[in-house]
């Protein structure tokens, strides 16, 4: 059983001392991986839906700022030693694919194999369109395509694609990723996302609540994780090849208990209720667990990170 940890890429803590003081405490702490989420540029005027809010907001859009995913994370390789480094998610068509490749084989390469990319196709049409990508209404056939090139540049000594947004051959794209393969995880709660992971994933990081698509208890995630062994068996692939995660952002430490539809919301209740959550996605599969702890002081992030610790890491 592992867990991850929020670094910031917004705001007050978003400063190399913060963040470096972040990533080495929760090494520190027991903590397994460190993640950061992906923006490149915040449009000041959002019209789509963000997935994971009741009303659709996003509420990163307030702050106009976000730093680059895969330039944090390799900042996070010289900051730390140990603790898995963990795109939550890059959203694939921002960046040339063969360009994407290349730095992220690089920063496994400089942090010694500890690179897993969380992967996703993306909700926001505007920053699509800012950032020269693939049109947004082709956003699953591109994401599929750029996974299709990772995996060739990877681990081909030429590599070649002829695809409807990239080609390329006769080049040479060393080094490769130490790690063979470079886990890929992918996150989404769709049908499509499903899909995907089953033929392009090494994981399914789902996050625990999409209003349309909610996995925030047992039952409902069971049922999901049902689908994608579903999607799996279709092509041939064994469900028991795919890792999971699961990622909570709604808890905050003990709390009372929430009731829906007859059964406790995960990680809601006190601190024997959230390990009994644990222990039960673990029997079926889940082998990591992310939390947000960041808060809007250094004192603030730190105390929730080590009350986790004590609780569920080294209690």
């Amino acid at each position: 059983m592992h867990f991850g940890y929020d670094i910031p890429t917004r705001g007050p803590l978003a400063s190399p001392e913060n963040i470096s003081s972040i990533a080495q405490r929760g090494e520190a702490l027991g903590f397994g991986t460190a993640y950061v989420n992906d923006h490149i540029v915040v449009p000041r005027d959002v019209a789509s839906r963000y997935p994971y809010s009741e009303g659709g907001d996003w509420a990163g859009g307030q702050f106009g700022e976000a730093m680059d995913i895969l330039s944090l994370l390799a900042f996070l390789a010289a900051a730390t030693s140990k603790v898995r480094l963990l795109t939550s998610v890059m959203v694939v068509p921002y960046r040339h694919p063969v360009v994407t490749a290349k730095m992220i084989a690089t920063i496994d390469v400089l942090s010694n194999g500890r690179v897993t990319i969380g992967c996703g196709a993306g909700w926001m049409e505007e920053e699509f369109i800012a950032v020269g990508a693939p049109s947004f209404s082709e956003r699953g056939k591109s994401t599929d395509e750029y996974l299709e090139i990772f995996r060739e540049i990877w681990t081909k000594e030429t590599p070649s694609y002829d695809g409807t947004y990239a080609s390329f051959g006769n080049i040479a794209a060393f080094p490769q990723p130490k790690q063979s393969p470079l886990p890929i995880w992918i996150g989404g709660e769709s049908r499509p996302a499903l899909r995907r992971t089953a033929k392009y994933g090494d994981g399914w990081y789902p996050i625990g609540y999409n209003p349309k698509f909610p996995l925030d208890t047992l039952g409902r995630f069971k049922k999901r994780l049902s689908s994608l062994h579903e999607e799996a068996e279709q092509i041939g692939r064994d469900p028991v090849s795919i890792s999971l995660a699961y990622n909570s952002t709604w808890y905050t430490g003990p709390s009372e208990a929430v009731d829906i539809e007859g059964e406790r919301r995960l990680f809601t209740g006190g601190t024997d209720a959230v390990k009994a959550d644990l222990a039960a996605l673990a029997e079926i599969g889940v082998e990591t667990f992310m939390f947000r702890f960041a808060g809007k002081t250094m004192s603030e992030t730190e105390d929730a990170m080590s009350a986790f610790a004590e609780s569920y890491i080294s209690g």
